[in-house]
């Protein structure tokens, strides 16, 4: 996994998308975070807001962050348009959830094999859009009770 230079921090066009191995370390990423939504005891919630074949949801995360890494827009060519909490808005996600999505996603970049300084940079921006989500949901469900 590259290194960003001075001229091209983490997040700086394609620098998080190079120092996360491009496409096939996107796909790696994935793998482990599914892997341990599939394993861990706080995920089982989570896990239950997915169908049982996770191959659609593999393949949108996967897009997804290729995208959101700075890499090539592979979700707008295979899905169209994005609003992450929108995609997510027929979901209750509450502080629990998202946690609980961190936390796999957190025990998925610990495997892979990138620079421990790109791991921390990543874990803290993708925080954000999770707890876009979360907000989002709250938001609606605060909404709605009026």
């Amino acid at each position: 996994m590259r290194e960003p230079t001075a001229a091209r921090p983490y997040g700086d066009g394609a620098s998080s998308f190079a120092a996360a191995g491009e496409e096939q370390g996107v796909t790696c990423l994935v793998e482990a975070f599914y892997r341990h939504m599939d394993a861990l005891p706080v995920a089982q919630t989570i896990r239950s807001m997915h169908e049982a074949d996770l191959q659609l949801s593999r393949a949108k995360l996967t897009a997804f962050l290729c995208a959101w890494l700075g890499g090539p827009n592979r979700y707008a060519e295979l899905f169209g348009p994005i609003s992450i909490p929108a995609a997510h808005q027929h979901l209750a996600i509450d502080e629990a959830e998202r946690d609980a999505w961190l936390a796999c996603m957190t025990a998925a970049v610990h495997e892979q094999p990138w620079a421990e300084i790109f791991k921390h940079y990543f874990l803290r921006a993708i925080a954000v859009p999770a707890n876009r989500v979360r907000l989002a949901s709250v938001a609606r469900r605060a909404a709605s009770e009026r």
